[in-house]
């Protein structure tokens, strides 16, 4: 954004009042952790899920380092995923998250970075649950 340019109040929002900052217990079998950065801009930014028995998100939080946008986008994502089930939170998309918070085109890679984000955590959650499948798979 160049100075004089209107910033969007969303962003500004959640810049300022960031929702769900902070970790999980990144070893709790129910907790998926994604990491992932953008090397381009620096921005990095860590997403945890935790998921109930029923496969419904519960809780979210992040930690990013980077941007007003990044965090924006972070803090959106995180209150996204909350009260969906791990195949609806995977249909989120940067788009979408762009979109809500009127990102310019070259903040765009900050919400592309959240989607990375809530994959990557709902990798991790996928493969603490079932990690002998992902063995064999790779040894297939």
């Amino acid at each position: 954004v160049a100075v004089g340019d209107a910033v969007p109040w969303q962003v500004v929002d959640h810049y300022e009042n960031p929702r769900n900052v902070g970790s999980l217990d990144r070893k709790a079998k129910n907790v998926g952790t994604g990491l992932v950065g953008a090397p381009a801009c620096g921005d990095v930014m860590k997403l945890q899920v935790e998921v109930d028995e029923n496969g419904k998100i519960v809780d979210a939080r992040f930690k990013t380092f980077g941007c007003g946008s990044a965090i924006a986008s972070s803090s959106l994502a995180t209150e996204w995923v909350k009260g969906k089930t791990v195949d609806e939170a995977l249909k989120i998309k940067n788009t979408d998250i762009a979109k809500e918070l009127c990102l310019p085109p070259v903040k765009l890679h900050c919400s592309m970075l959240a989607e990375d984000a809530i994959k990557a955590a709902l990798a991790d959650y996928k493969l603490k649950q079932d990690p002998k499948k992902e063995e064999s798979e790779k040894k297939a």
